[in-house]
């Protein structure tokens, strides 16, 4: 048991290392999420934006801005969320490869990307509570807190997943950038008239929306789609964890099946072994 508790401890703190040396994920954290929520709450106008929310099934009138600074704040916990498990993925897999190959157990491996990434969607959801707390006061904040926390570890495994199969940054950085801005535009009723639309509950941070939502401006709990953001955080939890099996595979010949080049040589020495055959017993030509 202590063994495995050491390799884990281990491993997470190599991650956490990893998170803490991506000065440019630090300086999103402390700089971008309380930017960009001030700037949403001081440039967003503060008349009433009337909708049905579907959690509830209430009627509410919120002001824009406020109802801006909640998708504003989802927006920015899941790109930085998904930027950094994106970043720690793609720079450190041939590291990870490697520590498989060469013994070390990949559960404890990506038992210590959970726990780092918990522990980062944790911390960035509660800040990003505290600072909408600063310019007004959600009916539950406890509940606000959770829905960012969530929706975090959505994107978290995503940026796992991108991290793993994307083959340069580039197209990482712009995937998620791309799938978080579709997200949670199309569910805010300030900027989309489509937001009640059915299709929006495909969308992969509606129930943390709607949980957010309510936890804002209603005092009606909506906690069951929290449990239905885990849905969604377990599918692409279950996608990260199968493609980071697939790249910490061992390509190497297993014993006892050899690969196709050893399996190659017998046949082709064959048949010049018997080339050289004849001309070993034979005499050499005068000169």
């Amino acid at each position: 048991m202590r063994k495995h508790l050491c390799l884990f401890t281990t491993a997470t703190r190599y991650d956490l290392i990893e998170h803490a040396r991506n000065r440019f994920a630090m300086l999103l954290v402390v700089c971008f999420i309380p930017t960009w929520i001030s700037l949403v709450y001081l440039t967003i106008p503060r008349r009433a934006a009337p909708f049905r929310l579907a959690a509830t099934g209430e009627r509410l009138a919120p002001a824009g801005n406020e109802l801006t600074q909640i998708t504003g704040a989802l927006n920015a916990v899941t790109l930085v969320t998904g930027f950094m498990m994106f970043a720690a993925t793609f720079a450190g897999g041939r590291f990870d490869r490697r520590l498989a190959m060469a013994g070390y157990p990949r559960t404890h491996l990506v038992l210590a990307k959970a726990a780092s990434m918990v522990l980062a969607s944790a911390l960035l959801a509660a800040y990003a509570t505290a600072a909408m707390c600063v310019a007004w006061t959600p009916k539950q904040p406890w509940l606000l807190a959770g829905a960012l926390f969530c929706a975090a570890l959505t994107y978290g495994a995503m940026g796992v997943v991108f991290g793993s199969l994307l083959r340069r940054e580039v197209e990482g950085m712009f995937a998620l950038v791309m799938t978080s801005v579709i997200d949670v535009a199309l569910q805010n009723p300030m900027v989309s008239s489509g937001a009640g639309n059915p299709l929006t509950r495909l969308l992969p941070t509606y129930g943390s929306v709607q949980a957010a939502t309510a936890a804002g401006f209603s005092t009606t709990s909506a906690a069951s789609y929290l449990a239905l953001q885990l849905l969604w955080f377990a599918a692409t939890a279950l996608l990260g964890l199968l493609a980071f099996h697939h790249r910490t595979r061992n390509a190497l010949p297993q014993p006892g099946r050899p690969g196709r080049s050893a399996a190659a040589r017998p046949r082709d020495a064959a048949p010049l072994e018997a080339r050289r055959a004849p001309t070993a017993g034979r005499q050499p030509d005068a000169l």
